[in-house]
């Protein structure tokens, strides 16, 4: 239950601006890379915002209905991973709402660039940059850290640093997602 999971957030910083930008009327993309527990992340901001998140649906078929009850909920829709997900946060953001996605996703067949990684080459998602590259949003990378002992999770949300000087969308994402890890190595 998401009062059980909620439970376990120990502090959520920096939830204040995007509920703040929410309620100013921006569009607003989550990035949530693979660092510390996702999951929990898309729950306590659902508690806030509306939230549409885009998933990969199990491979496991009797698995699927689990995933899906687990992750959807109050204020939470799910967009799968496809051309139809897709569309789906699109409509999110232009009704002002926000999109969650995992910027560190393996992408598809012609749905990345390489672009660098900590110093090496990596397939990138380009879906994630396209988000956070239209004016009428704001973008924030949110992460989790588990706490000691089973204390809980802290959540943290800063908004996505500007791009630098001829970096592309995806570089921009991986230094992001770069400076996160540096933050919480284990």
């Amino acid at each position: 239950p998401r009062a059980e999971i909620l439970a376990l957030v120990r502090g959520f910083e920096g939830l204040e601006l995007a509920a703040e930008m929410h309620a100013a009327g921006r569009g607003i993309v989550f990035l949530t890379p693979h660092l510390g527990c996702f999951e929990i992340t898309a729950q306590a901001a659902a508690e806030r915002v509306p939230l549409t998140v885009l998933y990969r649906p199990a491979k496991i078929e009797w698995l699927r209905p689990l995933m899906e009850r687990g992750r959807a909920g109050r204020n939470m829709a799910l967009a799968s991973a496809d051309l139809a997900g897709v569309r789906q946060l699109l409509s999110a953001l232009k009704r002002r709402e926000t999109v969650g996605i995992l910027p560190d996703q393996v992408p598809g067949e012609g749905e990345g660039e390489w672009t660098e990684f900590f110093g090496r080459p990596a397939y990138t998602m380009t879906l994630a940059a396209k988000l956070v590259e239209r004016a009428d949003v704001a973008s924030f990378l949110v992460t989790s850290r588990r706490l000691p002992r089973g204390a809980g999770y802290a959540l943290r949300m800063v908004p996505l640093a500007p791009a630098l000087p001829g970096e592309s969308g995806t570089r921009r994402i991986n230094r992001a997602v770069e400076e996160a890890v540096r933050t919480c190595p284990e």
